[in-house]
């Protein structure tokens, strides 16, 4: 068998001896790589999977998001009550210091009409190709050692213990410093299953539960059995433009507390539910809620009109026309929506035009649970960043650091997951040359 290291030897009584071990070759890993190898650190990545960046490729398939372009006092507030702690990677490595680091890598990036910065070719290969390249010969620095299908297995005797793909017996890395890069538990398939967990939990290592964050959800629909067989076949798919979505205060709030969330824009139904961009920025909330017991959202049809207009509009006689042609006339209701209505709302309150423009205007969907895990573009929940320092290295356990998805922190899509990846990267790199 070739190995890509001549230190590594097929058995397991030999070690490897490295400045650095990198587990994991996401964008967090292989942005610490970069960091460590440019100022000289002789750096060896292990990953599980065939080839590195696996996630990364295939969240690019449709137009790499790599960043956001608002301003950065808005764009820290997407990361929730870990605004604070994910700020502080950002100072270093934030929105437009990832636009100048993917300029050096020859890749320049654009501003699309939602903000959101891409690739001038909109793909996530021709990137992930130069830096490659980039990392495994280097201008300045030593280039990247990389040891594909290589899986970790955890420690033993203070040694990295890794299981070749094929091979007989294990690899045994000794490490000045380790950084654990292993990603969340969505998307399994292309290397991030969360087998570290427990992993960690026996080190003593606080992880918080995994759950799906940018997923679906299921819905109850009006009999709590989720869309009826004609709506789910109709209707599957179609997406819900201009719309408004929000998420009321808490129960027991007094009335006049403003919604938890609040904006516009549009989301996907589907053979089970919801999904979509409108979706993932509330999904946080959602998601607490069902913890607690109970959620749903509240859907806008018509966010440009009053209530008072819709209701006007909705009470108009409509002599010998169907109430679908009222509607789709008075309001441009059809389609999705129209089969929404059908959908959600009995018979009397369709007759009713009271009743049937508060529908229109607060439209309540009830969820039943999140889509899986494996299902999701990512994952809350992981190591708690209580059980880290500052700079990332896991209390009790000096020299070994984590980044990337696999921490305790959750964005929206638009380009953050991806900036606080590297950044986390950039950061934990940073932390581990300074302590070597």
């Amino acid at each position: 068998m070739t190995f890509s290291n001549p230190d590594l030897r097929p058995d397991d009584t030999s070690a490897l001896c490295a400045d650095v071990a990198i587990v994991g070759g996401g964008p967090a890993g292989l942005m610490a790589a970069e960091v460590l190898s440019s100022a000289g650190v002789c750096v060896h990545v292990f990953d599980a999977m065939p080839s590195v960046g696996r996630k990364f490729l295939l969240a690019g398939k449709g137009g790499l998001n790599l960043t956001h372009s608002e301003p950065s006092e808005l764009f820290r507030t997407r990361f929730g009550h870990r605004e604070s702690v994910v700020g502080s990677w950002l100072d270093s490595m934030g929105a437009q210091a990832i636009r100048d680091w993917a300029e050096g890598l020859g890749i320049q990036t654009f501003v699309g009409s939602s903000g959101r910065v891409f690739p001038e070719a909109m793909k996530a290969a021709p990137l992930l190709r130069a830096w490659l390249h980039r990392l495994r010969h280097p201008a300045r620095g030593v280039p990247v050692h990389f040891h594909m299908r290589h899986r970790w297995c955890g420690w033993s005797d203070e040694l990295l213990v890794f299981q070749p793909t094929g091979a007989v017996g294990v690899h045994r890395v000794r490490a000045k410093a380790t950084l654990l890069a292993l990603g969340g538990a969505s998307w399994p398939h292309l290397g991030s299953n969360g087998a570290w967990v427990p992993v960690l939990q026996d080190q003593g290592v606080t992880v918080v539960p995994l759950q799906a964050a940018n997923c679906g959800f299921d819905v109850l629909g009006r009999e709590g059995q989720g869309w009826t067989p004609h709506f789910r076949s109709r209707f599957s798919g179609h997406p819900l433009k201009s719309v408004a979505l929000r998420v009321e205060a808490e129960p027991g709030q007094p009335g006049s507390v403003p919604p938890r969330f609040l904006r516009q824009g549009e989301f996907v139904i589907t053979e089970t539910g919801v999904e979509g961009s409108l979706v993932y920025a509330a999904g946080a909330l959602l998601r607490e809620d069902l913890n607690r017991g109970a959620a749903h959202l509240v859907l806008d049809l018509l966010p440009h009109k009053t209530p008072d207009q819709v209701l006007a509009e909705v009470s108009r006689p409509r002599g010998s026309r169907s109430l679908s042609s009222h509607l789709k006339s008075r309001l441009g209701i059809d389609g999705v929506k129209m089969g929404l209505l059908h959908e959600l709302c009995s018979s009397e309150e369709m007759a009713n035009p009271t009743a049937l423009a508060m529908a229109l205007k607060s439209m309540k969907i009830h969820l039943k649970q999140p889509r899986p895990v494996a299902e999701a573009i990512s994952t809350a929940g992981g190591v708690a960043l209580e059980a880290l320092s500052p700079e990332l290295m896991v209390l009790g356990r000096p020299g070994v650091y984590c980044a990337g998805e696999m921490l305790d922190w959750e964005a929206p899509t638009g380009g953050y997951l991806l900036t606080a990846c590297l950044a986390s990267g950039w950061h934990a790199g940073k932390s581990i040359l300074k302590d070597l």
